[in-house]
């Protein structure tokens, strides 16, 4: 049994080879997948198992403490570990760093939700929220889509959002912080929004159309970042039925509310993969909600053991 820390692998990945391992594994044979969700106030206990057939089973616990990015010194909001099992005789093969495989698992999640759903050669990207996601959100974005030229991030605390910028613009890339979320919702290409809201923050008035909205931050019942005319007017796709529907608010709200229905939610990445499902023209505003799921995990898991291990 290996134990993976952050420095073991970090240096090893790129997001290219990630969206990469996600997109082949689900080309095998589809996961069972199984959550358990612990909430006290704002904090939680999230974990999630997976089994694929001839990749092998996963566990990950993580704790969600959005107040530790505030505390001194700051703490990671999300902290955790994965259990990976071998595939043939259900050894233990390795304990993988949490952190490590949610940085890789969540912004690879995204952009290949982007590569398979937005229109090719994008020029800007918005960032909304300036937490610990969006901290590899944009360098996930600028590898997968060289063509984006203009970063930008909006977020309700602007020294936040001045911070993480400057960190990129030291890397080289062109980044700018917005004060007005409409305005700059209305020009980009791309939008990611990752932060903890509960009530929506992104409207559909101000999206243009062909833009894709990549939706992270929603992860329990009652969060959405989307408000209902957004959801209305956009074609719909998640990364896992199994793991979005009847879990997560940004999609199981306005069902009940009868605002979309199911037959609104066009594919997950079982469908895009294998080329069943897409968007429908230029002019569509695609939706894609990241809602994570064990099943990823585990594929990034094997990705991360296998660049290690050089297997």
């Amino acid at each position: 049994m290996k134990i993976i820390s952050w420095d073991d692998a970090d240096h090893l990945l790129n997001w290219t080879k990630t969206a990469d391992a996600l997109q082949a594994g689900h080309s095998l044979p589809k996961a069972s997948v199984g959550d358990l969700l612990l909430q006290e106030s704002d904090d939680s206990l999230l974990s999630r198992g997976a089994w694929i057939s001839g990749l092998g089973m996963a566990l990950k616990s993580v704790s969600i403490f959005p107040a530790n990015v505030s505390k001194s010194p700051p703490l990671p909001s999300i902290q955790g570990g994965v259990l990976l099992f071998d595939a043939t005789n259900g050894s233990l093969k390795a304990v993988l760093d949490g952190v490590l495989v949610t940085k890789w698992k969540t912004a690879g999640d995204s952009v290949l939700g982007a590569r398979l759903l937005a229109r090719p050669n994008p020029k800007s990207h918005l960032m909304i929220g300036a937490g610990t996601v969006a901290h590899t959100i944009i360098d996930a974005y600028a590898e997968i889509f060289p063509s984006i030229t203009d970063f930008t991030i909006w977020n309700r605390s602007r020294d936040k959002a001045e911070k993480l910028a400057r960190t990129y613009t030291e890397r080289g890339l062109r980044v700018s912080v917005a004060d007005d979320l409409a305005t700059a919702t209305s020009v980009a290409d791309i939008i990611t929004s990752a932060t903890m809201v509960t009530d929506p923050i992104l409207k559909g008035e101000w999206v243009k159309p062909g833009t894709h909205v990549d939706l992270i931050g929603a992860y329990r019942p009652d969060m959405r970042e989307a408000d209902d005319d957004l959801m209305k007017k956009s074609e719909i796709f998640v990364d896992s039925r199994e793991t979005t529907i009847g879990h997560i608010g940004e999609i199981e709200i306005p069902l009940q509310a009868g605002i979309i229905t199911l037959d609104d939610i066009k594919g997950d990445f079982y469908d895009l993969c294998s080329g069943k499902s897409a968007r429908s023209d230029d002019d569509a505003i695609t939706i894609f909600k990241n809602g994570g799921g064990a099943h990823l995990d585990l594929m990034t898991s094997s990705m991360i053991f296998d660049s290690v291990t050089g297997s």
